[in-house]
């Protein structure tokens, strides 16, 4: 699932000062105009009881917005101040609706309202935390049975030249992101352009840009690639099968910077390699569950009207009847195979950053500024014109609380609108490394060879890219 923040806090540090610099200065410009927007526009909007708390020039409704931009800033920080990114949306997300519970009685709000907008948010939030938990353990217990290690390795045994070593991580990154995280598949597929790139920093900085774009265009048609696909498919604007319209979109967003850029990538054949590593007992079973488990979230909302993560937790408990068998069975100089050892792995700092976001952006819409936006984006602008734009800024904020804020609005658009946004919104982050936690994670394991500086460099290219995607989208599926 591709999850732009995930593990981030392992891979950082190693970032350079170029970009702590450049991705504060772009978070909080286009934030800052956004408000003032909301607030220039709307500055007339009188309270209205009972349709949420509208008085957006009230003082303490800009406090909130103050509130949710310097804790989102604090979030990009994450690489200088060494704070965990789920404290200070955690922290914003209760002193806003604080705030709003006191502002709540003098515009006609009472307890039980607020208290149903809040368990509006619990829901849609509960229901993104089980999936994405038991999504996320079976990441950690593939890794921990060397699944994806044995990938990494035959890729690098096969002999093949730099250039065919670009297409086929590429390639495979497209794939693999559509089921798994795109972290985990960067951080793959970025092993092997290591091992292969040793002695060519060229060819690392180039096939880490392809890997970005592919791992971030291959989350874009699945629901299970992304976590902003799968936000619209729960929030059922978009069935699970229809999102497979945009798999010619999203190949072409990641075929037209590759074609170009496979041009810079030599011909030469690096150095043999040897790495031998093999899968342990019971991998294959884990695959095959895992596979299992996508079935059963599929099936579940599609012909039987439940919600995706009782498929995905009735799947979690598969593995985990697995794992107590692969217990009961351990042979001797065996790892042990604890399935709660792999749940404690689950990237649980995420989670709660997600629980802060869609927090914070439920009080901001709360108290009307997403409104606000939606009325200037939606209406004035027009939903294609909005829909790019909201694509573009994912590749300056984290297109989670992007997406969500796009829900939150719910816009009066049609179904090829919503596939848009979706597809915008997946792929827009690999206009800048810093874009999603597939170039941030690399960022951090190339030692130097791939930078914010290396990435900027193709940035047009990807930008014709990510254009041909829309252009592919409005000719196949307007």
């Amino acid at each position: 699932m591709a999850s732009d923040g995930v593990r981030c806090r392992t891979t950082a540090r190693a970032l350079q000062g170029e970009t702590h610099l450049t991705r504060r200065f772009l978070l909080v410009v286009p934030a800052g105009v956004i408000a003032l927007l909301a607030l220039e526009t709307f500055a007339s909007t009188s309270p209205q009881p009972g349709h949420g708390l509208p008085g957006l020039t009230d003082p303490r409704a800009i406090f909130c917005l103050a509130v949710f931009i310097l804790s989102y800033a604090l979030v990009i920080a994450e690489e200088k101040t060494q704070l965990r990114k789920s404290k200070p949306v955690m922290l914003g997300a209760g002193i806003i609706w604080v705030v709003i519970a006191w502002a709540a009685p003098e515009y006609g709000i009472d307890h039980e309202a607020l208290r149903e907008a809040i368990y509006h948010d619990l829901k849609e939030y509960g229901s993104l935390l089980l999936f994405l938990m038991a999504a996320m353990t079976y990441i950690a217990a593939l890794e921990s049975v060397n699944v994806f290690g044995t990938l990494r390795s035959r890729l690098v045994g096969m002999g093949l030249n730099y250039r065919q070593v670009f297409w086929a991580t590429g390639t495979i990154a497209f794939f693999l992101s559509a089921v798994a995280d795109n972290l985990t598949t960067s951080l793959v597929m970025g092993a092997v352009v290591m091992a292969v790139g040793a002695d060519s920093p060229r060819f690392v900085a180039v096939a880490m840009v392809n890997i970005v774009c592919a791992a971030n265009a291959g989350g874009a048609f699945s629901p299970f690639g992304d976590i902003t696909t799968l936000m619209v498919w729960q929030s059922g604007h978009v069935e699970f099968f229809e999102f497979f319209a945009l798999f010619i979109p999203a190949i072409a967003t990641y075929l037209v910077p590759a074609i170009i850029m496979s041009f810079a990538v030599p011909t030469e054949r690096p150095p043999a390699l040897e790495e031998q590593v093999t899968m342990l007992r019971g991998a294959k079973r884990a695959i095959f569950l895992f596979l299992l488990t996508i079935v059963m979230a599929v099936s579940f909302e599609q012909f039987l009207g439940v919600p995706p993560f009782m498929g995905m937790m009735m799947g979690l408990s598969l593995l985990m009847f697995h794992a107590y068998y692969l217990r009961r069975s351990r042979r001797e100089g065996e790892p042990e195979y604890q399935i709660f050892r792999q749940v404690q792995e689950v990237e649980w700092d995420t989670l709660l950053f997600f629980f802060g976001v869609m927090f914070s952006v439920g009080g901001i819409g709360f108290i009307g500024y997403l409104s606000a936006a939606s009325s200037v984006m939606y209406g004035d602008w027009g939903p294609t014109t909005a829909n790019i734009v909201m694509g573009a800024a994912s590749a300056i904020v984290d297109n989670i609380p992007i997406m969500f804020s796009v829900l939150t609005m719910k816009p009066d658009m049609p179904h090829f609108q919503w596939l848009l946004v979706t597809l915008t919104c997946g792929v827009g982050g690999s206009l800048l490394a810093v874009g999603s936690a597939a170039g941030v994670a690399l960022m951090g394991s190339s030692k130097g060879r791939y930078t914010f500086g290396s990435h900027l460099r193709w940035t047009p290219v990807i930008a014709l890219g990510y254009a041909a995607g829309i252009g592919t989208h409005f000719l196949l599926n307007s």
